[in-house]
C-alpha cells in the first residue's frame, strides 16, 4: 500500500506571490505523473510544480496571504499532510521600489514645520531617534506582523507603530541608547516649536527681501490695473480653468490607457498562468521530432488532470488540438517502434510511451481513429522478421560470393579465410547481437511491462524463438556440414521440409573446409554461451547443442580423417631406422604413427571434445561419438596395416640384389658376380641400401611388435585424455595385422625355401650319381653339406635383422626341407650298403641339425625318409660314430641352429 505524502520542510518560509520554493518531504510519488495536487497556503501552485524525486518538489507560490499549510496529492497515496507553514505577504511598494503596477506618488512630509517639497528626487528617510543601525542588520526572530495585526513600521503611515518601529529597527541598542535618542527626538520637538520672532531674527534678510518683492507686485499690479482695467483676474481665472480642464482630459486619457494596460496586462497574467496549456501543442510535436516521448507523455497527463474536465470553451478547444497532435504522435509512434534496426531500449521506450498515451486518449473524440491492441506484439514480430531477412541477407551474400569463383583463392592460400567460414564467423555475430534483443523484448512483454490491452501471447512467440534458432543452425549446417555426400542429402531433405535454402556446392570436394573447423566450432559456442546467459528455455538451447554436439562430432571426424590421410603417406617416410629398443626388428614407423595419433588426439581435445557449458561428453558409452572415434580410429589403423603391406611388397629394379641361392655344386655365387662385374653391371653390389628380403623382415617384425605391444599400448592414448579406449577397434586391427603378418609370412617362407628345397635334388644326383653305386666314406653329402650351409643362410639374414622371426619362419623351411628329403629316399629304387649307410648319415646330422627347429610334421618326414633307407645289420654304432664325427667337422653351423632362445 501506498503511503500519503508528508511534507517535512520548505525554503524560504516566507515570500510574496510567486516566490521560489524548495518543498521536501517522504513519499512525494515515484514520477512526476504521480503528482496531482500541490497547494500553499490554500493557493493552487500545481501548474508550476516541478517533481524532481520521491522527497522534493520545486514550486512558485500563488496570490495567498497569512500562514498556511503545503498540502501535497498523489496518484497512489492521496492528500498527504506537513509539519511546517509557509508565511505569504504582499510587499509595500514605496518610490524607490520597481514595480510592474501603476504607483500613486505623493509628496512626502518633511519633518519641519511648514515647508512641503516639491519634488522629492531621492528620499531617504532618517532615524528618528538619531541612533545608528549598526548591530541592528539582524532580523527580529518573531513575526512583527502577528504582534502588530493592525500596525507598521513605516513612519509615512497612518497605522505607524512605534513597537513595530522599535523591534524592527532597534532591537538590539541598549537601553542608555535608546534613552538618549528619546532625548534627542525631544529636543527637535522643542526646536519646531520656537516663535516665529527668532525665525524672523535669524532670517531677516530674507524677510526684508520677501516684503520689496512684495511692494514691487503692489506697484505692478496698480499699473496693470491701469492698463487692463480693474478685473485682470478674471483672464488669468479663464486661462487658469483652460488648463485645468486640458490637464484633466490630459489624466482620463492616461487613465484610459492605465485601464487597458491593466486589462493586457491581466490577460498576459492569465495566458502567463496557462502557457503550458496554450503552447503544449507545439511543445509535444517538438518534443517527439526530438524522439522525446516522455515529455510528450508527462504532459499530456498534466494536462489531462489540469484541464481535462474544463469548461471553458478556449480551453476545450486547445485540448482538441492537443488530442489531434496525440493521435498523430501515436501513428508515428506504432510506425517508429517497427523500423529496423533500432536498439531493444529505444524500442521499449516508444512501446511504453505509446501504451501511456492510448491509455491516457481513451474516451476522447479521436480515440476511435487509431486503435492498436497490442504495440509490443507488434515490435516483437518486426524484430523477427528482421532477423530472419538479416540471416536470409547474409545466406544470399556469401553464397553468391561462393558461386561466383571467389572462393578459388582461399582453397589455395591458406591464410585467406574461406567463404563459408565468413559466413560462419558472420552468422554467429548477428545471432549473439539480435536474438538477445528479441528474446529481452519478449521478457518485457509477458512481465507486464509492455503489455497492451490485449493478453500476451506466450506460444506464438515461442513458435517465433525456436523457428528463428532453427534457421540460424539450419544455414550453418548447410554451409559447414554439407561436405560429405551423406550430410548433403541430410541437409537438402531438412530444408526442403522446413523451406529454408540449401548452401549451393560449387564443387564437390570441400577439403579446403577441414582445417576451418574448429575456428567455426569456437564461434558458435560463442554465440551458445549469450543464449544461455539469456535463460532461454531448454527446448530452445537443445536446437544449438544438438548443432554444436553435430559439429563438434563432424570436426572429431575431420581431425581423424586428416590424421588417416597422412598415415596413408607413411610409406614414403619410411628410414628402415631399427630404432625400437623394445622388440628387435620394428622400425620407426609405428613411432611415427603414435606421433600422429598424438597429435590427432590433442587437436580433437582442444577443438572439440572438451565439453563447455552445458556441453556433454561426446565419447560416452555407446553414443554416436564413441562409434564415430571407434570407426576412424580403425580405419587409422587399417590404413597403417596398408601401409605395412605396401612397404612389404614394395619392389622395383633399383632395389639391391641378393646372392641368388644356387647350388654351390652347380655354380658358386661367385661366379655370377664375376659375370656381373664383367658386364659393367655394378649399380646393385655397390648400392648398400636395404635388400627387399631384409624389408620384408623388417615388415614382419613391425606386424608382430604392433600385435603384441603396439596397439594394445594405444589404449594409453585414450586413457591420458580420459577418454574411452576403443578395444573392439583395437582388436579388429590386431586381427588385421595378423592376418597381414600370416600373408608376409608365407610370401617369405616361399619365397626362401622354394629355392633352398629345389637345389637338393639336382645337387643329390648330380655327376650321374646312385645310390647303389656308393663308395665307402665318412663324409657328409656335398647336397647335405649345402642344404645346411643355405639353412644357416636363412637363419643369419633373419638373426641379422629380428631373432623372433627365427622360429616362425625356419619351422616352415624346416618341415619343406624334411618334406623334400622323405620325398627323394622313398623315391630311391636300390641302396647298396655304403649308399644306405651315407644316406643314413646325411639325414641323421640334417636331423640333429634343425632340431630345434623341427616341429612334429618336420619330424615325421625325417623319420619317413630314414624308414626308406634300408638297414644295413651290425651298423648302427658305425653310424653313430660317422655322425659324431661329421657334427664335430660342422660344429659351427650346427651351434647357429641349435640356439633355442636368441
Amino acid at each position: 500500500m501506498v503511503k500519503s505524502p508528508v511534507v517535512t520542510g520548505i525554503s524560504p518560509k516566507e515570500g510574496p506571490p510567486g516566490t521560489r520554493v524548495t518543498i521536501r518531504g517522504e513519499f512525494l510519488g515515484n514520477k512526476a505523473t504521480d503528482l496531482i495536487g500541490l497547494t500553499i497556503c490554500g493557493c493552487d501552485c500545481l501548474l508550476s510544480a516541478e517533481w524532481k524525486s520521491d522527497k522534493k518538489i520545486i514550486a512558485r507560490t500563488g496570490a495567498a496571504k497569512g500562514k498556511g499549510d503545503i498540502i501535497v496529492t498523489t496518484r497512489g497515496g492521496g492528500t498527504g499532510t506537513c509539519t511546517v507553514q509557509f508565511r505569504a505577504y504582499y510587499e509595500t511598494i514605496g518610490p524607490m521600489k520597481e514595480s510592474a503596477v501603476w504607483i500613486e506618488e505623493s509628496p512626502m512630509q518633511s519633518l519641519a514645520w511648514g515647508r512641503r517639497s516639491l519634488a522629492p528626487t531621492g528620499y531617504t528617510q532618517e532615524d528618528p531617534l538619531g541612533l545608528s543601525n549598526e548591530g541592528n542588520e539582524k532580523k527580529f526572530p518573531e513575526d512583527l506582523r502577528d504582534l502588530f495585526p493592525d500596525g507598521s513600521g513605516d513612519l509615512s503611515q497612518e497605522n505607524f507603530t512605534p513597537g513595530w518601529f522599535l523591534l524592527e529597527n532597534h532591537h538590539a541598542t541598549s537601553f542608555e541608547d535608546l534613552k538618549a535618542g528619546l532625548s534627542y527626538l525631544r529636543r527637535r520637538v522643542e526646536s519646531q516649536k520656537e516663535g516665529q520672532l527668532s525665525f524672523l531674527k535669524s532670517n531677516a534678510g530674507s524677510v526684508i527681501d520677501q516684503l520689496d518683492t512684495l511692494m514691487t507686485l503692489r506697484d505692478r499690479i496698480t499699473q496693470d490695473n491701469k492698463v487692463h482695467g480693474k478685473e485682470p483676474v478674471r483672464q488669468l481665472d479663464v486661462t487658469i480653468r483652460g488648463s485645468i480642464d486640458a490637464s484633466h482630459e490630459l489624466f482620463k486619457d492616461v487613465l484610459v490607457r492605465k485601464e487597458k494596460a491593466d486589462a493586457t496586462r491581466a490577460a498576459l497574467s492569465a495566458m502567463s498562468r496557462h502557457k503550458f496549456l496554450f503552447c503544449l501543442p507545439n511543445t509535444v510535436e517538438k518534443a517527439a521530432a526530438k524522439n522525446e516521448f516522455d515529455i510528450v507523455v508527462n504532459d499530456y497527463a498534466r494536462v489531462k488532470n489540469l484541464f481535462g474536465k474544463t469548461e471553458v470553451p478556449i480551453f476545450r478547444k486547445v485540448l482538441e488540438e492537443v488530442d489531434i497532435k496525440i493521435l498523430a504522435i501515436r501513428q508515428q509512434l506504432h510506425g517508429k517502434i517497427r523500423e529496423m534496426p533500432q536498439g531493444v531500449e529505444q524500442q521499449k521506450k516508444m512501446i511504453k510511451a505509446l501504451i501511456s498515451l492510448e491509455a491516457q486518449q481513451a474516451g476522447t473524440s479521436v480515440a476511435g481513429k487509431l486503435k492498436i491492441d497490442d504495440p509490443a506484439w507488434d515490435a516483437i514480430e518486426a524484430r523477427a522478421k528482421h532477423l530472419e531477412e538479416t540471416f536470409l541477407k547474409a545466406y544470399e551474400q556469401y553464397s553468391g560470393k561462393e558461386s561466383h569463383g571467389s572462393e578459388s583463392k582461399s582453397r589455395t592460400d591458406p591464410a585467406v579465410t574461406p567463404v563459408r567460414v565468413q559466413f560462419c564467423e558472420e552468422m554467429t555475430e548477428i545471432a549473439a547481437s539480435q536474438f538477445p534483443d528479441l528474446w529481452r523484448l519478449g521478457q518485457a512483454h509477458f512481465n507486464g511491462e509492455l503489455r497492451g490491452a490485449s493478453p500476451p501471447k506466450p506460444g506464438n512467440f515461442k513458435r517465433i524463438i525456436l523457428t528463428a534458432i532453427e534457421q540460424f543452425c539450419s544455414y550453418l549446417r548447410s554451409a559447414l556440414l554439407a561436405t560429405s555426400s551423406a550430410h548433403r542429402s541430410l541437409v537438402a531433405a531438412v530444408s526442403a521440409v522446413k523451406g529454408l535454402p540449401t548452401w549451393p556446392s560449387s564443387s564437390p570436394s570441400l577439403n579446403f573446409l577441414i582445417t576451418w573447423l574448429p575456428h567455426c566450432l569456437r564461434y558458435v559456442r560463442v554465440s551458445y554461451a549469450t543464449l544461455i546467459r539469456l535463460d532461454l528455455p531448454n527446448e530452445a538451447l537443445d536446437i544449438v547443442l544438438k548443432f554444436i554436439d553435430e559439429l563438434r562430432l563432424y570436426c572429431m571426424s575431420t581431425i581423424l580423417k586428416k590424421a588417416n590421410e597422412r598415415v596413408k603417406k607413411l610409406h614414403e617416410k619410411e628410414q628402415w631406422e631399427l630404432s625400437v629398443t623394445e622388440f628387435a626388428g620394428a622400425t620407426s614407423l609405428p613411432a611415427k604413427l603414435q606421433e600422429i595419433l598424438v597429435e590427432a588426439i590433442d587437436d580433437a581435445q582442444v577443438a572439440c571434445l572438451t565439453p563447455e557449458v552445458r556441453e556433454g561428453p561426446l565419447l560416452e558409452p555407446q553414443s554416436d561419438g564413441q562409434r564415430e572415434l571407434s570407426k576412424r580410429f580403425q580405419e587409422i589403423l587399417t590404413s597403417f596395416c596398408t601401409v605395412i603391406e605396401t612397404l612389404a611388397l614394395q619392389r622395383s629394379d633399383e632395389d639391391p640384389q641378393q646372392a641368388p641361392m644356387l647350388s654351390q655344386l652347380i655354380g658358386f655365387p661367385a661366379a655370377l658376380l664375376q659375370q656381373q662385374m664383367s658386364t659393367g653391371d655394378k649399380r646393385e653390389w655397390a648400392n648398400p641400401a636395404i635388400t627387399w628380403e631384409q624389408r620384408l623382415l623388417c615388415c614382419l617384425s613391425n606386424c608382430i611388435y604392433c600385435n603384441r605391444i603396439f596397439f594394445p599400448k594405444l589404449g594409453s592414448l585414450f586413457t591420458r585424455h580420459s577418454f574411452p579406449v576403443p578395444t573392439l577397434a583395437i582388436e579388429n586391427s590386431r586381427s588385421t595385422i595378423n592376418g597381414l603378418f600370416a600373408s608376409l609370412l608365407e610370401m617369405y617362407v616361399e619365397h626362401k625355401s622354394d629355392p633352398l628345397v629345389g637345389t637338393i635334388e639336382p645337387s643329390m644326383y648330380l655327376g650321374r650319381f646312385q645310390w647303389d653305386q656308393v663308395g665307402p666314406s665318412e663324409k657328409l653329402s656335398p647336397y647335405a653339406h649345402e642344404c645346411l650351409d643355405n639353412l644357416v643362410s636363412v637363419y643369419s639374414e633373419i638373426f641379422a635383422i629380428s631373432p623372433s622371426l627365427l622360429r616362425p619362419i625356419l619351422e616352415p623351411i624346416v618341415q619343406t626341407v624334411a618334406e623334400e628329403l622323405a620325398r627323394l629316399m622313398t623315391c630311391v629304387q636300390k641302396f647298396n650298403v655304403n649308399g644306405a649307410l651315407q644316406a643314413t648319415v646325411d639325414i641323421n646330422v640334417i636331423r640333429d641339425a634343425v632340431r630345434v627347429y623341427s616341429n612334429e610334421t618336420a619330424k615325421s618326414f625325417f623319420v619317413e625318409a630314414l624308414d626308406a633307407i634300408p638297414s644295413v645289420p651290425e651298423s648302427e654304432q658305425r653310424t653313430l660314430e660317422t655322425v659324431k664325427t661329421i657334427k664335430n667337422n660342422i660344429r659351427l653351423q650346427i651351434m647357429c641352429l641349435q640356439v633355442v632362445d636368441p
